[in-house]
């Protein structure tokens, strides 16, 4: 099973039309969109684009592959537009004998790690900064974002095959890359 990793849309058509693209280009099984998939929020530019009642439409589309949570700009309004579940917090996948825990990163992420055992992952958004990392027994991965990325990366998503993570940019080139091992 192969999955693409979405974070931070944040209401950009341009951008959900490239990550959309990529996923098609990466022949992905799912679509794991890491929250803030409309609103681009009070703290950020208006992205390139924005267009948030277009990019529901795009997703709604491939809402049937989509696995979704909630980022801290997202609401019941958000929902109430869109196809698919986003008002978890979190959302647990497994993946080769592996717990995927997903969360958007503004309640657990590096410096709040949820309980996990060894050998789990913690997969979040939020920051727009790429992680692909191990920290003790758990694995930290954050795919940076498609539309506002920070620290001067570009726009990235990620990809999860045969217990591989890779961080990519739009491109096609590898930004940051870790293989699930124990």
């Amino acid at each position: 099973m192969k999955l693409i990793f979405i974070s931070d849309i944040h209401g950009s058509i341009y951008f959900a039309k490239k990550a959309i693209e990529a996923s098609l280009v990466e022949d992905a099984d799912y679509i794991v969109l890491l929250g803030d998939q409309l609103y681009h929020g009070a703290r950020n530019p208006l992205p390139k684009h924005y267009n948030p009642k277009e990019v529901a439409s795009l997703l709604n589309s491939y809402a049937h592959k989509i696995i979704a949570v909630r980022g801290n700009c997202d609401s019941e309004v958000d929902q109430m537009v869109l196809n698919f579940p986003i008002m978890a917090d979190y959302s647990n996948l497994l993946y080769n004998g592996r717990r995927l825990f997903l969360t958007h990163g503004h309640k657990f992420n590096i410096d709040n790690i949820p309980k996990l055992n060894r050998g789990d992952v913690l997969i979040y958004g939020h920051t727009h900064v790429p992680l692909a990392l191990k920290k003790g027994d758990i694995f930290i991965i954050n795919p940076g974002s498609i539309t506002l990325p920070k620290e001067d990366y570009p726009n990235t998503y990620g990809i999860l095959k045969d217990n591989i993570f890779q961080i990519k940019a739009f491109d096609g080139r590898t930004i940051k890359e870790i293989q699930f091992t124990d």
